[in-house]
């Protein structure tokens, strides 16, 4: 890292602290706490693997059976490639099945060589709409009656305003596209509040063990939990209402909106004997 980089990068951390200066007192305090975790999950041993039952093993094929995703890889005999890491299906499923026969407009951003935007419309169903994002020009040729191709770059937040001019509703947006913590940030600041309500949001190939959208997220993460639990009753951020769950697996984050906004956070009390 240059000199100039070190001091605008210090120079915009310095901004963030007086704009935020008790939340940064915060975070500050937790790094050794986050650094402790980090050491934890390095350092980690599995004690028990031994004594996982066989019929907890049959589950788990018998889950994969019923994954269509995984039907379709392990059968897959078409010419345009797919690239994906293996277990990231079963989190496709996860996320995704609840759109399944449904009208569904999914966004890749990221074609490559145009073999997942096939998938997709396989998984979904004859109702579903693709659409893709790519630098490459080239990408254009994976255009058909149910797929469109949009050529730019997702770290220009003027091609998202063009975009969404263009494209009305967004089910599912699956982010493959630069790998770039800062594309992927304006990304998802552009593209979440377009998200259509129950959308769901997916980043993959976060492999960077500090990852600065694993540091975003964490401080959203902070914006879900604001407030702490309600007391005994709270009306709740724009954003507590509508972000319903951010989630990671390996590589993988999700962010998974509300069917319908949260209108109060409630705390409700039962029994009629108390400690004090």
């Amino acid at each position: 890292m240059s000199c100039s980089t070190k001091l605008k990068t210090l120079s915009r951390l310095i901004k963030a602290i007086a704009k935020q200066p008790k939340a940064s007192r915060k975070l500050l305090a937790h790094l050794i706490t986050t650094i402790q975790g980090f050491r934890y999950a390095k350092d980690w041993l599995t004690s028990n693997t031994d004594n996982i039952s066989p019929s907890l093993l049959n589950a788990g094929e018998s889950l994969e059976a019923t994954n269509p995703l995984k039907s379709y890889i392990n059968n897959y005999k078409g010419e345009k490639g797919i690239c994906k890491p293996i277990h990231y299906f079963d989190i496709y499923h996860r996320c995704f099945k609840k759109f399944i026969g449904r009208e569904t407009h999914i966004l890749e951003v990221g074609v490559y060589s145009g073999g997942s935007l096939e998938m997709w419309r396989s998984y979904f169903g004859s109702n579903c709409h693709v659409y893709g994002i790519d630098i490459e020009e080239k990408c254009k040729l994976f255009e058909n009656d149910y797929t469109k191709i949009f050529i730019g770059d997702q770290g220009d937040r003027q091609f998202w305003k063009q975009f969404k001019e263009k494209v009305a509703k967004i089910d599912i947006i699956i982010d493959d596209g630069s790998h770039l913590a800062e594309d992927q940030i304006i990304t998802l600041e552009e593209m979440l509040p377009h998200l259509s309500p129950g959308g769901v949001y997916l980043c993959e190939d976060i492999a960077d063990t500090h990852s600065k959208l694993v540091a975003y997220l964490y401080g959203m993460i902070n914006g879900l939990n604001e407030w702490g639990l309600p007391e005994p009753d709270k009306e709740g951020t724009q954003f507590q209402k509508w972000v319903k769950t951010i989630q990671f697996f390996p590589w993988v984050a999700v962010v998974e909106k509300e069917e319908k906004a949260e209108q109060r956070f409630t705390m409700q009390r039962l029994g009629t004997k108390w400690l004090w």
